[in-house]
């Protein structure tokens, strides 16, 4: 939601930018946030999803311990879960928000091949 809404305000701020631009520039923004809060969730999961349960107050690790052992599943499920988010956040929505731009000079280049008229707006140039 925040990659969408940097993308807007971008182009609501630059009007003139090529769509491709705002998309790499709200990228370059949202990465670090993304790819930060995503390491950090995982890598504290990650020895519960391991089965490793680690007490503090009587300085033990135990692997396979009773405390872990509830937890295995709905750790491990988070992280895949999040992994798989990231990735779709990173590189999907990206693609998706170009989508209607390319769909657009793709369909403009068709009905000018037909011989139509089109009116070419700013957003379609540009890509």
């Amino acid at each position: 939601i925040v990659l969408i809404d940097t993308y807007n305000v971008l182009r609501k701020e630059n009007p003139r930018m090529p769509a491709r631009e705002v998309i790499v520039r709200t990228g370059a923004q949202r990465l670090r946030p993304v790819f930060l809060t995503t390491a950090t969730t995982i890598l504290g999961l990650l020895p519960l999803a391991s089965n490793v349960s680690i007490d503090l107050i009587n300085r033990t690790i135990v692997y396979g311990g009773h405390v872990s052992a509830y937890w295995v599943k709905l750790a491990s499920s988070i992280v895949y879960g999040l992994t798989f988010a990231t990735v779709l956040t990173l590189l999907i929505t990206p693609l998706m928000l170009i989508l209607p731009q390319r769909l657009g000079a793709i369909y403009g280049f068709i009905m000018n091949r037909l011989g139509y008229p089109v009116k070419r707006e700013a957003g379609l140039v540009d890509v």
